[in-house]
């Protein structure tokens, strides 16, 4: 699977991606998230992008009624992954554009990127 949630501890939601990104298994993950949330209110979100591949072209990106139902109750998301992936993932996460902090973090800077999450 190239998208999974992998943990939910001391509220922060941990999810991986890997290899090639379909929108049906980030759909998947969105569901897992909604919820979470509707268990447990308010979360972060760590997304760890390990050997990412890019997102499928073949997919249908439009649906976007995940932001609207899950906007309120993500207090910051955190992005770790290679470099080269920054301002793509960036862009398709809408950092800017969300009610909440976007930052990205090389696989480097993952205690960074957990301690930021943690921050207020």
């Amino acid at each position: 699977m190239s998208a999974e949630i992998i943990s939910n501890f001391n509220g922060i939601v941990t999810s991986r991606i890997s290899g090639l990104l379909t929108q049906a298994e980030l759909s998947t993950v969105q569901k897992e998230l909604l919820a979470i949330i509707g268990r447990e209110g308010g979360i972060r979100l760590l997304v760890l992008c390990e050997d990412f591949q890019g997102w499928d072209k073949a997919s249908d990106w439009e649906d976007v009624s995940f932001q609207s139902q899950s906007d309120p109750y993500i207090n910051k998301m955190a992005l770790v992954g290679e470099r080269k992936w920054q301002d793509l993932a960036l862009l398709f996460t809408g950092k800017g554009f969300r009610e909440f902090p976007i930052e990205y973090f090389g696989p480097e800077d993952i205690e960074k990127a957990r301690t930021w999450l943690m921050e207020y």
